[in-house]
């Protein structure tokens, strides 16, 4: 797969602090690409690098192919965590004047923004201040801003902030979407759960470091821990001896007529080995591996990390 961006060995230094120590990325053209990290680990350097707000001490990046400079900054688009719309201007003219800064016209602003107002049922606030809406209101408004030139790269800093549930799901639809249509997305966020539904890559940072990338399935998969969620019916005791070795079972209740156990492979025992083990003692109901969620993987991969320093 081709990469719209090509991080390499980027370096950002701010007096005494290393924000981001030689910091190497590929971006997939076409992924959906969460960059994640605690606060502090360098992330917002990075995006404020790529966005070229600041510029690295070293290293270098390439937007489909070529080095990045000016003339890339209509082909992406930027959400930053600190929302930019002015508080005392109209929301309509306000709307305008950015999509011009991004390369459109008056006819081209008012035909889009026309569709997406409508689009998120907003026509009403066209007239309004900014000051008069709540945060998530704003929100959707600079989300609009955001998309309008169609760019085909976005850099969207914990988009999902302010919202309620129901225009949490519109935004992560219309980035669906766009993924759909071929743009890639940059998603910086500390929401696991968005990770999940929307991310096709990923990064991790840590103090200043990328310390885990990838595929996200390939990612889970390495993350694996062969665990399994057995419930069953049957003598919990029988179940337990049954498993006299090659396994680990790591808890055992009974929760009325069915019991629920959890089991570790051990030894490079399978799946179907175990259920031979089991099937002669008890009636399996269901079996299911617990595969990591992203948020296990973070804590996990961050605490090693720390470890190791």
């Amino acid at each position: 797969m081709s990469s719209i961006l090509s991080i390499q060995k980027v370096v950002k230094r701010y007096a005494q602090h290393t924000a981001l120590n030689g910091v190497s990325l590929e971006i997939p053209t076409g992924s959906v690409f969460g960059l994640l990290g605690p606060n502090g680990a360098g992330k917002t350097s990075l995006i404020r690098i790529i966005t070229q707000i600041t510029a690295p001490d070293e290293g270098k990046i390439l937007f489909n192919g070529m080095p990045l400079s000016t003339l890339h900054i209509n082909e992406m688009g930027y959400l930053p965590e600190e929302r930019g719309l002015y508080k005392k201007m109209e929301i309509g003219e306000q709307a305008v004047y950015l999509a011009k800064l991004k390369g459109l016209n008056s006819n081209e602003a008012n035909k889009q923004l026309k569709y997406w107002f409508e689009k998120f049922e907003i026509q009403s606030w066209w007239n309004k201040k900014v000051e008069d809406l709540s945060k998530g209101m704003a929100q959707k408004v600079q989300f609009i801003i955001t998309i309008l030139h169609q760019p085909k790269f976005i850099i969207l800093d914990e988009p999902f902030t302010g919202f309620d549930p129901i225009n949490a799901e519109l935004i992560k639809n219309e980035l669906l979407e766009l993924k759909k249509s071929g743009t890639t997305i940059v998603l910086s966020t500390h929401r696991m759960e968005s990770v999940e539904e929307l991310c096709t890559h990923i990064a991790l940072i840590n103090k200043s470091n990328v310390i885990l990338e990838g595929d996200i399935h390939q990612v889970k998969n390495s993350n694996r821990s062969h665990t399994y969620e057995i419930k069953y019916k049957g003598n919990v005791i029988s179940f337990t001896t049954a498993l006299w070795s090659g396994y680990e079972l790591i808890s055992n209740a009974s929760m009325g007529e069915i019991n629920i156990a959890k089991v570790k492979l051990l030894h490079g025992n399978n799946t179907n080995q175990l259920l031979q083990t089991l099937l002669p003692h008890v009636e399996i109901e269901s079996f299911t591996e617990l595969i990591p969620s992203m948020s296990d993987i973070f804590i996990k991969t961050i605490e090693q990390s720390s470890s190791i320093k």
